[in-house]
């Protein structure tokens, strides 16, 4: 693992990477020690990095890179384990010595989670009001110009400082000078206030002018004729915000001059949005903050009441979807996380149901062999596992899935659903407002890039939130695609039906990973470290493009006449091993993440490659999501 590290072939997220997905393994499989040791390794390793980078650009003064602060969250989720494994030794060392008595409630633990496993209301998220103040500190901190009467007070005070000094300089017996002194200071100080209120409405004066000026071209832009919704009016208000900003501002004019000069240029539309959306005192700046605490506010008591007891919450019963040995999922701080170490669950109980009943004498304890599972019948019916959920892999004896009484989630989908709307309607706002200010940008393809760069400021502050609500509501999702990984954990790649030939002919040489398509999963793990649903769409492409790339490789190393024009890799052969990938990469949380990115990507990349990766992916959950099932029936 060292040596991996080492390599200065692979980039150092993905060594960091690969260092802490061994740390997770060992804590996987009940080894906390080395476990413990690895994290600190990684995290050593991260700093180390991180040491050289800022060592290497201390003179060329660069930013922090996208790597870098995907590092610096890995190295915080590795530090969060560590704690938790060290805690975990401490626990194992006194346990010997303490007789048996009755649980102890514990101290709360510093480990930042949305909600605890036993009910807990511990929230990570900052309250919607502190939320607000952090988004508009930077607007308050801008500088004000003073006003005239400001600026007369303050050469007032000057006047009146020099004329105590004066005063102070004289005898006592030189009071016509004094007498002299003051009435001079009077008549200034009068001065200085009748030409600054006489300025002050002279500008109050043209300001108004020029409000109503510019209220008349917002009228005649948005057709004032006809009756205004009180969104146009509010949208009507915005643009001449704008309009009365460019006045006392010449950034914007030298922007459309480039735009006009440039008129095909992606590159000047990203720098525009960023350095547009930079500015904290202008209307589509204010806007955004604006409506993202609209949208922090809606998403908050959502989260709140998730952590309340019976509000979609594991039923009683779903202790039986987690295979013996695993943990109950447990949503994260900042769920941009590494998966949770397993945890033991409590010994099934007979009123469980059928998935938790023990096992028979003389079965198996340990995962179902891959034997159970015909590589040709992997994917013959993968539209039963594309089906509704009511209806999907029943077999004829099996019975419906338990609906536990009493778990109420409609209210919780309403309301995820009404936040979503709103989220859209949020971007939609903000795309009309940036392409009515700058109406060189009104073109297809300049549409698409600023959409992009509108979004990616937008999530990121609410994707933890969001992601959040997206995870109670597909908890159970997610449980069963935890047993399935831990179950398959170490289950080779023909139980989920890889062929052969697209497998290395040489496992154990050099340079080749710990697993087939070990890159592809690494590739896949960062998604969770993104907040913008763009860039995680860019990562699932990513990997699968790695998917093809290795196999290719591993087909061309076995079949060396290999006909020109022939791909290696087809349909049929790419859902089982991103089945395999995303066992490997031991993340339940896709089922969310691809959930929320369904919904939050635009139309345009749903029906090109980006789509088609996604929905590949989100078939290949859903299949591993009921591979123990596939199992019990054959």
């Amino acid at each position: 693992m060292a040596a991996a590290a080492g390599d200065g072939s692979v980039k150092p997220l993905q060594c960091a990477m690969k260092l802490a997905n061994g740390a997770i393994e060992l804590d996987t499989g009940n080894r906390p020690r080395e476990a413990y040791t690895e994290y600190l390794r990684s995290i050593h390793y991260i700093s180390q990095v991180l040491l050289e980078e800022v060592e290497a650009t201390k003179e060329a003064g660069e930013t922090v890179t996208s790597d870098t602060s995907k590092m610096l969250k890995l190295a915080e989720q590795c530090l969060e384990r560590a704690q938790s494994t060290a805690a975990k030794l401490g626990k194992t060392c006194l346990r010997p010595a303490m007789p048996v008595a009755a649980p102890v409630p514990s101290p709360a633990s510093r480990h930042r989670r949305v909600y605890s496993d036993e009910g807990g209301k511990l929230s990570p998220f900052l309250p919607p009001e502190i939320f607000q103040k952090l988004q508009v500190v930077e607007s308050q901190s801008s500088k004000k110009e003073l006003t005239p009467l400001e600026e007369a007070s303050l050469q007032n005070q000057k006047l009146k400082a020099a004329y105590e000094a004066r005063m102070a300089r004289l005898d006592p017996s030189q009071a016509m000078q004094k007498t002299s002194l003051t009435l001079s200071l009077q008549r200034q100080m009068m001065e200085n206030l009748v030409i600054a209120k006489a300025r002050e409405d002279t500008l109050q004066r043209k300001m108004e002018e020029r409000r109503l000026r510019l209220q008349e071209a917002a009228n005649k832009r948005f057709c004032s004729q006809v009756a205004l919704t009180p969104e146009e009016r509010e949208q009507r208000a915005l643009y001449a915000a704008i309009l009365e900003y460019e006045q006392d501002h010449d950034w914007p004019k030298h922007w459309k001059a480039k735009l006009k000069r440039s008129p095909g240029d992606l590159s000047l539309v990203t720098s525009l949005v960023s350095h547009l959306l930079s500015v904290p005192d202008h209307p589509i700046s204010q806007l955004l903050k604006k409506l993202q605490c609209a949208v922090y506010r809606a998403l908050y008591p959502i989260v709140s009441k998730g952590a309340a007891p019976g509000c979609c919450s594991l039923p009683p019963d779903a202790d039986g979807l987690l295979a013996p040995g695993s943990r109950r999922l447990r949503p994260s701080q900042s769920l941009y996380c590494m998966p949770s170490p397993l945890e033991p669950s409590p010994a099934p109980r007979p009123s469980d149901g059928p998935c938790a009943s023990p096992p028979r004498p003389g079965s198996p304890a340990g995962p179902p062999s891959p034997q159970l599972l015909g590589k040709d019948s992997s994917f013959e019916d993968l539209e039963q596992f594309l089906a509704p959920p009511e209806r999907r892999g029943r077999g004829p004896g099996e019975r419906p899935e338990l609906q536990t009484p009493g778990v109420r989630k409609e209210p919780m989908l309403e309301q995820l659903k009404g936040t979503v709307q709103d989220i859209h309607d949020a971007i939609d706002r903000l795309l009309s407002l940036t392409l009515l200010a700058f109406e060189g940008l009104n073109t297809a393809a300049s549409k698409d890039r600023c959409l992009a760069c509108i979004e990616e400021p937008f999530f990121s502050p609410l994707w933890p939130l969001l992601l959040a609500v997206y995870r109670s509501v597909h908890r159970l999702r997610e449980a069963a695609l935890s047993r399935s990984m831990e179950l398959y954990r170490n289950a080779p790649p023909a139980a989920v039906g890889v062929p052969t030939r697209l497998l290395p002919q040489d496992p154990e040489a050099a340079g080749a990973g710990p697993y087939p398509y070990c890159a592809a999963a690494q590739e896949l793990g960062l998604l969770v470290l993104e907040s913008c649903p763009q860039k995680k769409l860019e990562c699932i492409v990513r990997a699968l493009r790695i998917i093809c790339s290795c196999a290719e490789d591993y087909y061309r190393a076995r079949e060396t006449a290999l006909q020109p024009g022939i791909a290696a890799i087809g349909a049929d052969d790419l859902l089982p091993i991103l089945s395999f990938v995303a066992l490997k990469s031991g993340l339940p949380q896709l089922v969310s993440e691809c959930a929320a990115l369904e919904e939050f990507i635009h139309e345009r990349y749903l029906i090109g490659e980006e789509g088609y990766c996604l929905t590949s992916l989100q078939s290949a959950l859903s299949y591993v999501e009921l591979l123990p099932r596939r199992a019990l029936g054959k």
